[in-house]
């Protein structure tokens, strides 16, 4: 019996009627003799009343009691799918993240998962049970409820789905699968039939919302094939393909470019006139670091005069004012001119095809120079060109882009 794992987020359980057609997609999964597990996120929306019910108690809250009441939000859907379920003659039972348990990191609020123990379950699944598991939740260490950051019910599906050895992890949201870039920007956008990790990890961490970055990692590693595919309709995932991301060896033609894709939560802040001196560097991304800041492109001029350099960098919008505190907290950095500038967007070229074809550089380049627009700082990976540019130049970007690479429908 081929075992699955389906996972619906929040917008698939908006309400009753969306929570019921999704009970549809798992008994029509039962039927064609499946073995079933379902993990389920808060209803949508509920997440963010949550949220601000503890920020309205208390501004400054315990970051742990914080995690109980937001966690609770996955605890009322997966009970109400376990009795949707039974509603229609499937065995069902709800699980929460302690019970199984779903041992993860000490970190509230952004934990990591460390190890899923799915024995009783599995148990349960042999006797033709539909488990129902609540995301984006685990048990620390010290025996409380921490959640797994935004997105984190995909990491709980995908985790679950390596822990059973599923065949697939199906991933049920409000789009059809993976596009080449956002079709509400470019309705010329095409899906996907597949995508390798690599492209997806890229594509996620970029600024497409479809999948958490760490989901999709953790399914490179654990080699758990991933399908993405839209909850709305009435077919269930093995009769509605959606875009499988999987290894790059099950993928037989490697475009160059697999998509676009473009993120305005960015921020890119230039220190004038740093002392040009070894180690200075870490002196400058230390203290971020150590404040639980990221950052991405990292640009430092030559000097000419060989004394000072400026250094520029982007990080998320999100973190700028407060980056820009650390900086100026830093002693190396006093009598440092510090410049921010948060109307800016990082548009990105994807694809494993670039490894072994050029030119893909030089056709960003072009285009964009082509229609005028300015290159303010650049990044590039084996499989990805990223480009910050200003943001009233954002769609004009990703739709010549995409014209140019040739992936419109």
């Amino acid at each position: 019996m081929t075992r699955l794992v389906l996972k619906f987020g929040g917008t698939s359980l908006a309400g009753i009627a969306e929570l019921e057609n999704a009970a549809n997609k798992v008994a029509l999964e039962r039927e064609r003799g499946h073995s079933v597990a379902v993990v389920v996120s808060a209803m949508a929306g509920a997440t963010n009343d949550l949220v601000e019910h503890c920020r309205s108690v208390s501004p400054l809250h315990d970051a742990r009691e914080y995690d109980a009441v937001v966690s609770s939000g996955e605890n009322v859907t997966s009970g109400l799918m376990a009795l949707a379920l039974q509603k229609r003659g499937i065995a069902a039972r709800s699980w929460q993240g302690w019970q199984l348990p779903i041992s993860c990191s000490d970190v509230h609020g952004r934990a990591r998962i460390l190890g899923i123990e799915t024995k009783e379950m599995e148990s349960r699944l042999d006797e033709g049970e539909v488990a129902v598991l609540a995301g984006f939740q685990g048990l620390t260490s010290r025996n409380r409820l921490a959640t797994l950051g935004r997105g984190g019910s995909d990491t709980t599906a995908v985790a679950l789905a390596a822990g059973l050895g599923a065949e697939r992890c199906d991933i049920y949201t409000d789009v059809a699968g993976i596009y080449t870039t956002d079709p509400r920007l470019v309705p010329q956008a095409r899906k996907l039939d597949r995508i390798s990790y690599e492209e997806m990890i890229e594509i996620a961490s970029m600024g497409a919302k479809v999948l958490q970055t760490r989901a999709v990692e953790m399914a490179m590693k654990k080699r758990v094939p991933i399908q993405v595919l839209s909850s709305f309709g009435v077919l269930p995932g093995s009769d509605l393909p959606g875009t499988l991301v999987t290894g790059e060896e099950n993928i037989m033609e490697q475009e160059v470019v697999s998509g676009i894709t473009y993120s305005k939560d960015e921020a890119k802040i230039t220190l004038v006139g740093v002392p040009d001196m070894p180690g200075f560097a870490a002196r400058i991304f230390g203290p971020l670091a150590e404040a639980g800041i990221n950052v991405d492109m990292i640009v430092q001029n030559i000097s000419q005069d060989g004394t000072s350099t400026d250094v520029t960098f982007t990080l998320s919008r999100s973190d700028a004012s407060r980056t820009v505190e650390v900086l100026r907290q830093t002693p190396e950095l006093t009598e440092t001119e510090i410049r921010l500038n948060e109307d800016v967007v990082k548009v990105s070229v994807v694809g494993i095809g670039m490894r072994s074809h050029p030119g893909v550089a030089q056709t960003m380049f072009a285009t964009l120079a082509d229609k005028g627009i300015n290159i303010q700082v650049i990044s590039t990976s084996e499989i990805k060109i990223s480009v910050l540019i200003a943001t009233e130049y954002a769609e004009l970007a990703v739709r010549s882009l995409h014209v140019a690479y040739g992936l419109e429908q």
